[in-house]
């Protein structure tokens, strides 16, 4: 023990000791209950199987999985948005990711509590023993930490743009096969059924938007609703436009061929203007290598046996 400063050396063993035993009860408690509950599964079984059965069946695996949703929601319910436009906030960009449960706010947030904590320990684990409890070494735990809570943040915007990314670039073509479906005689439900049958390889995302979709519209959803969530869910830019022009198609009774048709060649020239803009920016981008990378060598192979020999006549004796 030093003025100031301690170590944790002494109670690392305990602590170990007790993680040890509680991860041993806890394995224990899990195959006792899992026995439990086979042992029932089976008395049941061999009873025939009324009605009543059939719900207490169901009633069991419902509460088989009801202590992990409370401690899912203690966990998360820290971290959970409280105002409802934060949470509509929060819902928005986990839909955007691919995540459109109801209970993926709840699990997002019990995720970013648990990485807490592990990275917490992880640093503890790491800086604490065999060094003084300083405040350069709460400096690294806190920032350890920080990252520990901001990584699922972080994972989730990656999810989100690649996501994104991959319906802006597989739009195109299925707009394209949308137009030829309307203007040969299908309906706009039908048209994106069979863009959904003929893309369903190659682009499993954007077919996946317009099944949910269409299967929206099925279920007697009104089509204004359906794809305004269909904007609102991908958050892409092109396909909210898509939306838009097909909900005033839609309201106003003009031609749903014709909006596509105009929401096509809008798409294409602005994909035209993006593509012009980023070669634009290639020779600006490419200064960076050139002269951080590539200026070097080319100045040390030319300037160089110059160099050398201005040195050699420099020194050489009179």
């Amino acid at each position: 023990m030093l003025t100031g400063f301690f170590y944790l050396q002494d109670i690392v063993p305990l602590l170990v000791f007790l993680g040890v035993v509680a991860g041993i009860f806890a394995v224990l408690t899990l195959i006792s209950n899992r026995n439990s509950r086979a042992l029932e599964r089976l008395q049941r079984l061999g009873r025939p199987k009324s009605e009543t059965d059939l719900d207490d069946l169901t009633r069991a695996k419902n509460e088989r999985f009801q202590g992990i949703v409370e401690t899912a929601k203690a966990l998360s319910q820290p971290l959970m948005p409280q105002t409802e436009l934060e949470q509509s906030a929060l819902r928005i960009k986990l839909a955007n990711a691919g995540f459109r449960s109801d209970a993926a706010p709840m699990v997002y947030s019990g995720i970013r509590l648990a990485c807490l904590g592990l990275f917490l320990v992880v640093s503890l684990a790491i800086f604490v023993p065999g060094r003084p409890l300083g405040l350069k070494t709460l400096q690294w735990v806190v920032i350890f930490t920080g990252i520990g809570f901001y990584l699922p943040s972080m994972v989730l915007w990656w999810l989100r743009r690649k996501r994104q990314e991959e319906i802006f670039l597989s739009l195109p073509d299925a707009l394209d096969l949308l137009v030829v479906c309307v203007e040969s005689g299908l309906g706009l439900d039908a048209a994106m059924r069979r863009v959904c049958d003929e893309m369903s390889e190659h682009a499993k995302t954007i077919c996946e938007e317009l099944s949910l979709a269409n299967f929206q519209l099925q279920m007697g959803r009104p089509r204004r609703e359906v794809l305004h969530d269909l904007g609102v869910r991908t958050g892409v830019d092109d396909v909210r436009s898509l939306a838009a022009i097909l909900i005033q198609a839609d309201r106003f009774g003009s031609s749903i061929a014709q909006a596509l048709r105009v929401q096509s060649d809008s798409m294409r020239t602005r994909r035209k203007q993006i593509a012009e803009e980023k070669a634009a920016k290639t020779a600006v981008q490419l200064l960076f290598p050139l002269i951080l990378f590539i200026f070097p060598g080319i100045f040390v192979v030319l300037v160089g046996p110059a160099a050398i020999n201005i040195m050699e006549t420099l020194l050489k004796p009179q």
